[in-house]
């Protein structure tokens, strides 16, 4: 960018599952959704600071013929109706032998989030549980911070370069927030490529 300053913090993206709410794996039921402990309280500090807040989230589930989008979206809708409304949503429904280009680790729905909400990549942060969070953050050029559950491999603890205990303690890592971007209104929950369709029905794996 041709500054040596640190750009100033416009958006926080999240992760959805084990990062905002309780993972379960391929969820089709809003009914078992349920917010991570002090999610709420970290997400209405940083609306009520001025950032803009969105989530991104790998939903392999419907590439493989176990969740459709509309399970995806009722989701989705459930995670608003508990922790508000937010200001962006990406989701990849793609699998990871797709070579999807939004999926994470790979950068474009972080991209995508931040081209939507009118931002340079430098000037959003990332917060997710797992390794593919920080990859993606850090293929962007954004800052990514781990909050590891434990389902979070060691090794993904150990290669991040930022580590936080919990959301509120991760929020305590961002750098210096700057100016809330214009609000969009968003009509779409997800961001599908074209040049991607959706592969036929694979068999089960374990992640989304």
């Amino acid at each position: 960018m041709g500054s040596s300053e640190t750009p100033q913090l416009k958006a926080v993206l999240f992760d959805r599952d084990g990062t905002l709410v309780v993972d379960v794996p391929y969820n089709a039921d809003p009914g078992l959704v349920r917010a991570m402990p002090g999610a709420k309280a970290v997400l209405d500090s940083l609306r009520a600071s001025g950032l803009a807040i969105g989530v991104l989230t790998n939903q392999s589930g419907v590439a493989r013929g176990i969740l459709t989008a509309a399970e995806v979206a009722s989701v989705n809708a459930k995670v608003e109706e508990l922790l508000g409304p937010f200001d962006v949503w990406e989701v990849c429904p793609h699998g990871a032998a797709d070579g999807c280009p939004c999926r994470k680790p790979a950068p474009g729905m972080v991209l995508s989030a931040c081209r939507r909400l009118g931002i340079e990549a430098s000037e959003a942060a990332l917060i997710g549980d797992i390794g593919s969070d920080v990859q993606a953050a850090e293929a962007a050029g954004v800052r990514g911070i781990l909050v590891p559950t434990p389902v979070t491999r060691t090794e993904e603890v150990n290669d991040a370069k930022l580590v936080a205990r919990d959301l509120a303690a991760a929020v305590d890592l961002l750098p210096e927030r700057g100016h809330r971007p214009a609000r969009r209104h968003q009509t779409e929950r997800g961001h599908q490529p074209e040049q991607n369709p959706l592969p036929e029905p694979s068999p089960l794996l374990k992640g989304a």
